[in-house]
Order: structure tokens, then C-alpha cells, then sequence
């Protein structure tokens, strides 16, 4: 019973994998892991008549800067904190 159990685990894990990771991609998100967060960030639509996957354009003028598009500009972004971040020291180590 305990070796079929571990078995249907394994093979679940990369399957579970393998969803996520196509999900993701069809929700157009981009996902970073570490020990401090889990972020999921929106990401252009490849297909977006107005940025066509750029994520935005330039505007003109003396200090040009890029207006982002509302494919990705207008979606939240999610953030899971996990573990603190260690404080900054006040004074360098010797």
C-alpha cells in the first residue's frame, strides 16, 4: 500500500509541475521563487494590436519616456512573503 502511495506521488509531482507551468504561460505571468517571496508578474500579450508584445512605446518629445501598455500595465501584481529579509547593518564589519 505504502509503495503504490509513493508511486502516485511521484508521478503526480511533474504532472502538477508541468500544469502550473502551462497555465502560467497562458495566463501570460512570470514567476520568481526564492526564500524571501514567491512574485507572480503579468507579462505583454504577444498578440496586443497596440504594444504587439513590446509592453509599451516611446513618447517623443525632449525626455522621452515609454508609456506602458494596458496588457500587462493594468493587472496586479501578486507576492507571497515567506521569510524576512536579515537587516541591513548599520556599520560596516571590520
Amino acid at each position: 500500500m505504502r509503495a503504490r502511495t509513493a508511486v502516485l506521488v511521484a508521478a503526480a509531482v511533474p504532472v502538477t509541475v508541468a500544469a502550473a507551468a502551462a497555465v502560467l504561460k497562458a495566463g501570460r505571468w512570470r514567476l520568481y521563487a526564492d526564500l524571501h517571496r514567491i512574485e507572480l508578474t503579468p507579462q505583454p500579450h504577444r498578440s496586443c494590436p497596440n504594444c504587439r508584445g513590446l509592453g509599451g512605446w516611446w513618447l517623443g518629445g525632449a525626455h522621452p519616456e515609454m508609456e506602458a501598455c494596458g496588457c500587462w500595465a493594468n493587472r496586479p501584481e501578486l507576492r507571497i512573503r515567506l521569510l524576512p529579509l536579515p537587516a541591513w547593518p548599520d556599520e560596516p564589519p571590520f
